[in-house]
Parts: structure tokens; C-alpha cells; sequence
């Protein structure tokens, strides 16, 4: 250990003894001796001036004199490597130094190394401390680590990426997942910030993504805020001030921020599994709202108190209107009467289909025109791609029967184009079984199968299994089915028998007959006897016979 020359020298002036300078200044008796021994030679008392440079020269470093045999590394040039690449290392900075050939020199060992760079660093990378002013700034950044959405009817996985905003004076935090890191969602991130702190404050400071910022020709360091993002600012009266490339130390509250958000949030729901972004922001709210309201720092207040009682009466106050990204497009709707905006399908009415329509998009809405001619009006799809937003009134008529697809009115609605008895059949077998969607193979089965070519067998089979008050499956129809081969076997309705009672007025079918008009009864003159005809003789000669003939007789 290097002996304290100048404490040693201060006790030995004040005449302490050997015992009491060694007990105060942790130092050996040698060393009491040597500097006893130069106060002696140069005759120093309380009132000389003694400098650094006059202790080295007197009590010289054995050790300065063993390192000027060691090469030197540049430890500047070190520190200015590991600054401009991330993936730089102290062991890969010792291995170039090590490996460099110097005659008659020796090198310092990896330990030594690592001792003399951090001892160059605490003396030369100085840090200035940052004194942020209520309500002046909101520095916003995207996470670097995600949570993963998992589609529940797919089990396709999607990262969900995570916006962090801070005021770094109250330390008060917003976040929210957004699927992409795309313009509406930079936007939508910022107005929801805004409104999270009740209020804007006077710059935001973002790091330098696209979103935010872009090279006006290409190569060179300047850089300007996206068009969009402006757009925004001036919503909200507000200005937009990058921090400055490879300079972390100038957004040093975002990044502690993020560093808040991976442990108190990713890190408490990555576990768990997420199948909707609205759920996940859900959870997300839940776990701001403890790190602002129930975390209590050094000074004994929380983030949320010091932004209400010192930051939030500073904040401008927010517009009467929320900004929203207005975005235009022309699409063709397909044959499919719908037209594709962001991977999300959205229907017209069916007349427009191969039309070009223009669609005006914002964070909610979707409206379509025809020209000048407003179309329809949808909520915005988010979420999953290629997501259908169909309203009943755009759909044509042949297609109506395709509602509900696999559900209950889907597969009663088709058996009521084949009969009343099939409507019936189908209705047993969806009540006989406890899951309901269990029947919908059978129900598939008996219509499209037996049905398919035998529309009128069917409709017969199934009457007949009503009137014998069987079992209603497949396999009873089937048989049923084959067992008639021809119209005369087809059952028919069972009807009440006719009625026995006879009709109490009967009457001829003359004038004022009350009888109908499917009814005929004979009057009495049909039954009257009528005498026989006279049979001539046979002997009669056969000229008479044919002149009487020819007579009419």
C-alpha cells in the first residue's frame, strides 16, 4: 500500500511520536523514519509550501519505476472504441495490446489491464449531472424487449412491442404494447401519453427511429422530423427536439424508464400467456399503475404525487379534439364485394364490386367514397391479418344463406329448403346430444349427403321416420332412404279419416239445388220403366227390313 507522505509529513511537524504516527496515518515505521529524515535535510516546517511535485521528488514510487518497463496501452483510444461499438470488449481491446510485437518491452497481464482502464475512466469519462425543469420534457423511446400474443384460433405467436414516455422530473411513467413499431402506432403512443399525464409538455425528446426522424439525402448527418410526427406537434403545440445520435447519456431518464418497464412489467408478465393486445394492455395499466402510485422513493413520495403537486399545473392543456393520422388511399373492390386496407378487409355494396374507390383511414375509422359520394363507414380492424368487417346490407342475395356458417340457424335454415319432416329431423339430432356442436357432422351428413341428389327422397324418409316415431340418425335415414326406389312407395301425411255422417239436405239438381258442384244425383226420371222395344219376325223379307232400317224404324 502507498504510504500517505503528506499526512506522515503534517503529524511529524507537530512533533507526534513514532507509535502516534504510525496509529493515525496506517503507515510502517520506515516510513516515519525517511520523512523525519527530509524534514531534517531541507529544514520544512508548518509554514513551507509543499506541492504534489515535491512529495514525488522526495519520496520517489518504487513502483513508477518497475512500470516504465511495461508498454503503456492507450487506454484512450480504448475507451473510444468501446463507446462507438456495442459489442466491444476490455478482453478483446488486452488481446490487441498483447499481440502488438514491441522489442524489449513487456506487457501487462489481462487483471493489471482491466485495473488501469478502470482507473483511466473514473479520472477521464466524467459525467455531468442533468437537471431536468417541471413539465419541460417527455422523453419516449421503444423497449427493447417484447411479449409474445399467441392467436387463439391459429397459435400463431406475434411480439408485441412496448412504448415507454417519461416526464423526467417526476419521474412519472406511461407504456402501452402496440404490435409494430410502424407511424400509427408511434403516433397513437404519443396522443395516449399526453392524455395518460393530462397534459403536454413543452419538447419531446424521442431517440432517432424512423418514425420520428429521417436523413434528408442520404449519407449525410442531417436529420428532420417526419412530416406526420410535425403534423402532431403542431396539433399539440408542442416541438420535437431528437436527442443526439450515440449520445445515451441525453435521454438517461428514458432509459431508465425502460429499464423500470423490464423489470416491473415484462418481467412480471412474460410468464403468463396473452391472446389479445387489449388484454395484455390490460394487464400492462395494472402494473404502471403500482411503479406510479404505490412505489415510494427516497424522499418518501411517489412518482404520481410530484407530478400532481410540482409538474402537472406546468403541463399545457391538452386540445379539445384529439389528433388523428389522416391517411388516403385508392383501392379496387375485389370479386368478393370488399376492399383490402392494411391486410384487413373491409365490405361495399356488391354493385361497387371492381370499382375504384378511394378510403380515407384513421386510428378508428375507415370511410369509403365513390368519387365524391360517401359509401359506408366501418370501425377500424386491428389485430390479426386478413380480419373481415362485412355489413348485412352490402351482401348480395344469393350469398344471405351463408350466415352463420356451422351454427344451428345455418343447418335448420338449409333443411328448410328440402320439407317441413326434414326441418324436424334435424332439430332431433341438435337437441339429442349435450354439445350441441357435436350433432354437426351428422346434420353435415344427412344434407349434403343423402340429401345432395335425392332432395324428395329425403324430405319422404324423414316424413316417414316422424310418422313411426323412430330414432333420427344417419344411418336410419339411409335405410329408410333405400327402401324407396319409386313415388308409390313414398309415405304420405297421415290425415284424419273422412267423416261418416250424412249430409241432411239433399236436394235435385234443379233449380235452387244446394248441392256443390263436385256432386251429381240422379232425379227420379232416370229411374222410370220405359216399355221394351218390338222385335220384328224373322221371316220378314230382307228388302223390307232394310227399307224399314233405312226408314228409321
Amino acid at each position: 500500500m502507498l504510504a500517505n507522505y503528506r499526512r506522515i509529513l503534517e503529524l511529524v511537524i507537530a512533533g507526534r511520536s513514532y507509535s502516534e504516527v504510525v496509529e493515525l496515518a496506517g503507515c510502517s515505521r520506515r516510513d516515519v523514519s525517511r520523512v523525519k529524515k527530509v524534514v531534517g535535510e531541507r529544514g520544512v516546517t508548518a509554514a513551507t509550501v509543499v506541492s504534489d511535485e515535491d512529495l514525488a521528488g522526495w519520496f520517489p514510487d518504487g513502483r513508477r519505476m518497475v512500470s516504465a518497463v511495461y508498454e503503456q496501452p492507450n487506454l484512450a483510444a480504448v475507451l473510444a472504441a468501446m463507446r462507438g461499438q456495442r459489442h466491444f470488449t476490455l478482453l478483446m481491446a488486452w488481446r490487441r495490446y498483447a499481440d502488438t510485437a514491441t522489442p524489449g518491452a513487456k506487457k501487462y497481464g489481462y487483471a493489471q489491464f482491466c485495473a488501469l482502464f478502470a482507473d483511466y475512466v473514473r479520472k477521464n469519462d466524467l459525467v455531468a449531472t442533468l437537471h431536468h425543469e417541471p413539465g419541460r420534457a417527455m422523453l419516449v423511446d421503444w423497449a427493447g424487449d417484447t411479449l409474445d400474443l399467441v392467436d387463439a384460433a391459429s397459435g400463431e405467436v406475434s411480439k408485441a412491442v412496448l412504448f415507454v414516455a417519461v416526464l423526467p422530473y417526476s419521474g412519472a411513467l406511461f407504456c402501452r404494447a402496440y404490435l409494430d413499431m410502424k407511424s400509427p402506432s408511434w403516433l397513437d403512443a404519443h396522443v395516449r401519453a399526453f392524455t395518460h399525464f393530462g397534459g403536454v409538455s413543452q419538447i419531446v425528446v424521442p431517440d432517432n427511429p424512423t418514425t420520428s426522424t429521417h436523413q434528408r439525402h442520404k449519407g449525410e448527418s442531417e436529420r428532420v422530423v417526419n412530416a406526420r410526427y410535425q403534423q402532431l406537434a403542431d396539433h399539440y403545440q408542442t416541438a420535437v427536439v431528437p436527442a443526439r445520435a450515440r449520445k445515451p447519456r441525453d435521454k438517461a431518464a428514458a432509459e431508465n424508464a425502460v429499464n423500470v418497464v423490464n423489470k416491473r412489467v415484462i418481467g412480471y408478465l412474460e410468464s403468463e400467456v396473452w391472446t389479445t393486445l387489449e388484454e395484455l394492455n390490460d394487464a400492462i395499466a395494472e402494473r404502471v399503475w403500482e411503479v406510479n402510485h404505490d412505489l415510494r422513493r427516497a424522499d418518501g413520495t411517489t412518482r404520481w404525487e410530484q407530478l400532481r403537486a410540482e409538474e402537472q399545473p406546468l403541463l399545457a392543456p391538452l386540445p379539445a379534439a384529439r389528433f388523428e393520422e389522416v391517411t388516403w388511399k385508392e383501392v379496387k373492390a375485389a370479386r368478393n364485394y370488399h376492399v383490402s386496407c392494411d391486410y384487413q378487409r373491409y365490405s361495399v355494396p356488391y354493385r361497387l364490386a371492381g370499382r375504384l374507390l378511394r378510403v380515407r383511414l384513421t386510428s378508428t375509422r375507415v370511410t369509403i367514397f365513390d368519387g365524391h359520394d360517401l359509401v359506408c363507414e366501418h370501425p377500424r380492424r386491428t389485430g390479426r391479418k386478413g380480419q373481415y368487417s362485412t355489413l348485412p346490407e352490402h351482401v348480395p342475395p344469393q350469398h344471405q344463406g351463408i350466415d352463420g356458417l356451422w351454427s344451428r340457424r345455418w343447418f335448420t335454415d338449409r333443411a328448410r329448403s328440402f320439407g317441413p319432416a326434414t326441418v324436424s329431423v334435424i332439430e332431433q339430432i341438435l337437441d339429442r346430444h349435450a354439445i350441441e356442436a357435436q350433432a354437426y357432422l351428422d346434420c353435415q351428413n344427412i344434407l349434403a349427403g343423402l340429401g345432395k341428389a335425392n332432395r324428395e327422397r329425403l324430405e319422404a324418409a324423414c316424413q316417414e321416420l316422424l310418422n313411426n316415431h323412430g330414432l333420427a340418425s344417419y344411418t336410419t335415414l339411409k335405410r329408410l332412404m333405400a327402401a324407396i326406389n319409386s313415388d308409390a312407395k313414398k309415405p304420405r301425411k297421415i290425415t284424419p279419416a273422412p267423416s261418416t255422417r250424412k249430409r241432411t239436405t239433399i236436394s235435385g239438381a234443379g233449380a235452387g239445388s244446394e248441392l256443390g258442384p263436385d256432386v251429381y244425383v240422379r232425379d227420379a226420371s232416370h229411374y222410370e220403366l220405359t216399355p221394351a222395344p218390338i222385335r220384328q219376325p224373322d221371316n220378314q223379307p230382307a228388302g223390307e227390313r232394310d227399307s224399314q232400317r233405312a226408314a228409321g224404324r
